[in-house]
């Protein structure tokens, strides 16, 4: 798969929630998304 570019769709993908629910980008078509990836709680990175 090649890097995606500003403007790019991007393409489905799912991930577990802090609650330990699953959410997917499909879930959120047509809606305006931001993601926030953090490493976990004492952990380095």
């Amino acid at each position: 798969m090649s890097s995606l570019k500003a403007g790019d769709i991007a393409p489905d993908f799912r991930l577990a929630s802090d609650d330990g629910t699953y959410a997917s980008l499909a879930d959120f078509r047509g809606k305006f998304v931001l993601f926030y990836f953090f490493p976990k709680a004492l952990t380095p990175g």
